[in-house]
């Protein structure tokens, strides 16, 4: 049907069976492709709702304070030494990871998808993780940790390494031309998403939040616990931007969702799973903060499970109980005032709630 528009002595005619069959043309990947990069009208809607989440969450890492950090790092005894150590692993893993995702979201993942409203939510997913990684350096600078040890500890300790290799091969396997309309080459795009966001982001990271967030709970580093329940809020998002990825990439391309593939990707849970528990005994290589590494492991265990069940799989533990429900209230930072003279540090503007549930934690 065309609808013609006269202006002045100009005839304008739109065909809007042509714009329809645009719309229709829209896919996760091998659709239409233009340089436009017009948002409308959306096909999926999932991914702008998230970008105006994702959008209203904004924080900056110097809006922090760090006194209190400060103070704590140099003092001779209101820490313990494996107290300091789980700062320095953090710090050191968390330097290279949240690179290494971003610079996958940027440079393989956005580069494939053709829908523009999925290449707008994952330019703001590449954009949080510039900012996790900022952050990353304010607490590297703010305690006067040599930004050389950090290096060597994601080059020289092996379970850093493994974690890294795990993801950057899978990575690496896009970075070539391929004929995205061949499943194999499909497989290889979904296997990325799942293994980024479900396995990476939504699972290998969850040990050292828990970490870290044990300390914040004792009142021990409470600008850098602040800074990691910003990112573990903006992680959840990005668990989420990868699963609805993944889950409409498959509904598009259902050829490749085959038996043989299914456990493919559960094996790949299953490896991300044993490389995180090698890592939690570095981390925490004797009992600390009242937490035990069996209890991380359990945790991990609940966490993979729950990414699992939500991509469709099989769990690999079957009724195993989250060892950690205070994280879920720990996460509540919707409300919160602190830090700042009474200031309300949600950062969620219009009083936008955008938590992840309970019960992804």
């Amino acid at each position: 049907m065309e609808k013609t528009f006269t202006i002045g002595t100009k005839k304008f005619v739109l065909d809007e069976d042509k714009a329809e069959q645009a719309f229709a043309a829209k896919r996760v990947i091998n659709g239409w492709e233009t340089m436009t990069f017009n948002l409308l009208p959306l096909k999926y809607h999932w991914a702008y709702e998230l970008y105006s989440t994702m959008k209203r969450n904004h924080w900056e890492p110097e809006d922090i304070p760090m006194q209190k950090d400060i103070e704590q790092w140099q003092s001779d005894n209101q820490l313990s030494e494996s107290e300091r150590w789980i700062i320095r692993m953090g710090i050191g893993y968390f330097s290279a990871a949240e690179g290494i995702v971003g610079d996958n979201v940027l440079h393989v993942v956005r580069e494939l998808v053709t829908a523009p409203e999925l290449k707008l939510v994952l330019g703001r997913h590449a954009h949080e993780e510039n900012i996790h990684a900022d952050s990353l350096l304010y607490m590297i600078s703010s305690l006067g940790i040599n930004p050389h040890e950090c290096e060597a500890m994601f080059e020289q300790i092996p379970t850093i390494r493994r974690k890294n290799e795990f993801v950057t091969g899978v990575s690496r396997a896009l970075r070539r031309d391929l004929d995205m309309k061949d499943p194999e080459s499909k497989k290889l795009l979904a296997k990325n998403i799942f293994v980024f966001g479900q396995c990476m982001e939504g699972t290998q990271f969850y040990g050292l939040f828990g970490m870290i967030l044990s300390l914040y709970r004792q009142n021990k580093f409470p600008g850098i616990g602040q800074m990691f329940r910003y990112t573990l809020r903006d992680e959840s998002n990005h668990i989420e931007v990868f699963r609805n990825l993944f889950m409409d990439l498959i509904e598009e391309n259902s050829e490749i969702w085959t038996p043989d593939f299914r456990e493919e990707l559960t094996d790949l849970m299953r490896e991300a799973v044993a490389l995180e528990k090698e890592f939690i005994r570095d981390c925490l290589p004797v009992n600390t903060v009242g937490l035990s590494a069996d209890e991380f492991d359990r945790y991990i265990d609940y966490i993979a499970d729950r990414r699992l069940e939500g991509v469709g799989l099989s769990p690999l533990n079957v009724g195993v109980a989250n060892p950690f429900p205070w994280l879920a209230e720990l996460m509540d930072i919707n409300k919160e005032q602190n830090f700042f003279e009474g200031r309300v540090t949600d950062y969620q503007k219009q009083s936008a709630l955008a938590m992840a549930p309970d019960d992804e934690l």
